[in-house]
């Protein structure tokens, strides 16, 4: 278009300038013209400079996009792949949580159970225990109403506790005929009891032996472990499992009573019977 415009105004240029008898009004008309395309023709210039400087600012702005575009592209590809690693990977610790879920479950039901199990022994050693207490109670009323005897149930221990005097003579470690009889009343019991050490514990009072009896019992400790072992062989003879027995010697050193009083140290003179939870 510029082009052409260019042509016109040159055409008319040389036909002015080769015609010599141009009248001056139509000179003039083409003066005027001539300015007119000149000034067209300098703003189609400026017209298509700023179209082609925009063309170039478009140009790069699409080349730009069209770098952001890859960009984005890749930036997309990565981080698919690192959503799809995250999703693998938590969908495997899910599945690895659900199965520890799982096997706690089972663990915990299995638990409940063995707890279930040993609070139903406990409670049937528990009865036993009161079992067996009771049974001593009812074959020692007389002995515990004269207050030689005393049975005692604490936490599990059950402890028969027979003053000497019942079992043996002074100075004696055989256990005398009424003594046998005594013991007699509580070998069934003790036989029945399966899960129970039994053990036998021999006690004095604190006067120490003197005389011609220290050629026996050079001290109460000989005196306390006689009567202790007298009384375990006894228990075995009559069908006590030996397996459940053991004899233990004390001699003054565990009191449960005054040693300075008669009646004080007659309660230290004893025999205990202890059952208690094997080792």
């Amino acid at each position: 278009m510029i082009k052409r415009l260019l042509a016109c105004a040159v055409s008319a240029i040389f036909m002015l300038s080769a015609s010599g008898c141009v009248s001056s009004g139509t000179h003039q008309l083409e003066v005027n013209r001539a300015d007119g395309l000149s000034k067209q023709l300098a703003e189609l210039q400026q017209t298509h400079k700023k179209l082609v400087q925009e063309n170039a600012e478009l140009k790069a702005k699409f080349n730009r996009l069209t770098d952001d575009a890859a960009v984005l592209t890749s930036d997309k590809k990565q981080l698919e792949g690192i959503l799809k690693a995250k999703s693998d990977t938590l969908s495997k610790n899910i599945s690895e949580l659900r199965q520890q879920v799982s096997d706690l479950k089972a663990e915990n039901s299995k638990l409940n159970d063995e707890i279930a199990a040993l609070q139903k022994a406990k409670e049937e050693k528990v009865k036993e225990v009161s079992g067996t207490y009771e049974q001593l109670l009812a074959n020692m009323k007389n002995e515990i109403a004269q207050g030689q005897v005393t049975i005692s149930e604490l936490k599990g221990k059950l402890t028969v506790n027979m003053e000497a005097a019942i079992l043996f003579d002074s100075g004696k470690a055989d256990v005398k005929t009424e003594g046998l009889g005594i013991l007699a009343k509580i070998v069934d019991t003790l036989k029945a009891v399966k899960d129970k050490a039994i053990r036998i514990e021999g006690h004095t009072d604190a006067v120490q032996i003197s005389g011609a009896l220290t050629r026996t019992f050079p001290t109460n400790w000989e005196l306390s472990a006689a009567r202790a072992i007298n009384v375990t062989k006894y228990l075995q003879q009559q069908g006590v499992d030996p397996l459940n027995l053991s004899a233990a010697a004390f001699a003054e050193h565990k009191p449960v009573a005054d040693n300075g009083t008669k009646e004080g140290r007659a309660k230290n003179r004893r025999i205990e019977i202890t059952l208690v939870a094997k080792d």
